[in-house]
């Protein structure tokens, strides 16, 4: 079931929002905003949560606060990394949600925290034991990111790729299981109070795998997503619904989020729409598609709302 849906993801980190072409948000704002109100329109009691923030920054949630922002969704997220990518230290992430706390009475959820394995797995065993000891008390959901290493053939999401150096390699080893499917030491202390995210890409081979994985640590919550940006593959239909009929049995916070490079401003998945309704034109038929009882849009009406704004 869809417990929740996430608008956007690291609105504030350059390799997910160009804020180059939106300096002060006003652009993710507005969209934001829309999409929030389309996504009650379709169901009214789904938990709307802003994309996960990195790094965790209370003086951008001031901003878009400044904005309307906070006033249409329910709970903000944050990520962190604190022993590969961020510059505080593990022991730091009580501190850390209490200054979003300070700020805001929303809910904070750690919709992504992790470690990678690049240096030891026995760091990253540490690393997944303390932030449990850490947050699970403090906190109502932690996805832990994530289940998979991903694969050496597959680009990891950043701005600069290899010149990244070391930072850019341990995206690769972020999983408590290997890209070749064998469980790492982390696994076995995995708490069953503590959720996963996983995005899962298009077409994705590894998705009855993690589905068994998941199952087999008894996992209840999972992040994923589903791309804007592939709604316009042929057949994208056909594997988001394989991909949502797999993991109904998880309770699944459901993030929406890269631009198709047609509707950007730029042709890139980071650019802000050049109209925010088209975002939120997608935003309405995943809800009322993946999150409600209502009717299902059939493939005729999903073809007839491509067309009305395809190039």
């Amino acid at each position: 079931m869809i417990e929740a849906i996430m608008l956007w993801n690291e609105p504030n980190n350059l390799s997910h929002w160009d804020f180059n072409l939106d300096p002060k948000w006003e652009k993710f704002a507005g969209m934001t905003i829309l999409a929030a109100k389309a996504a009650r329109r379709v169901n009214p009691v789904l938990k709307i949560v802003l994309g996960g923030i990195s790094p965790i920054d209370p003086k951008f949630i001031q901003l878009i606060a400044s904005h309307g922002v906070l006033d249409v969704i329910d709970i903000i997220a944050v990520h962190g990394f604190p022993l590969d990518w961020n510059h505080w230290s593990i022991h730091d992430w009580p501190s850390k949600i209490s200054e979003i706390q300070g700020i805001t009475d929303k809910p904070i959820w750690v919709s992504e925290a992790g470690v990678s394995s690049f240096g030891a797995e026995e760091v990253q065993q540490f690393g997944l034991q303390r932030t449990a000891e850490l947050l699970l008390p403090i906190v109502e959901r932690v996805h832990w990111y994530s289940l998979f290493d991903l694969p050496p053939s597959w680009a990891a999401t950043t701005r600069h790729k290899e010149a990244e150096g070391s930072a850019y390699y341990r995206h690769y080893y972020m999983g408590l299981d290997r890209h070749d499917g064998g469980a790492k030491l982390a696994q076995s202390h995995f708490p069953q109070q503590m959720g996963i995210c996983q995005w899962f890409h298009f077409e994705d081979p590894r998705l009855d795998s993690g589905v068994e994985w998941l199952r087999k640590m008894g996992v209840q919550h999972l992040r994923t997503g589903l791309s804007w940006a592939d709604w316009f593959r042929p057949q994208a239909e056909v594997w988001f619904d394989r991909q949502m009929s797999a993991l109904q049995q998880f309770a699944v916070t459901l993030t929406l989020c890269f631009t198709p490079e047609h509707l950007g401003e730029a042709p890139h998945y980071t650019s802000p729409p050049m109209r925010a309704a088209d975002f939120a034109d997608f935003v309405s038929w995943a809800v009322g598609k993946y999150a409600t009882a209502q009717k299902v849009p059939s493939t005729c009406d999903q073809q007839k709302l491509h067309s009305s704004y395809q190039l």
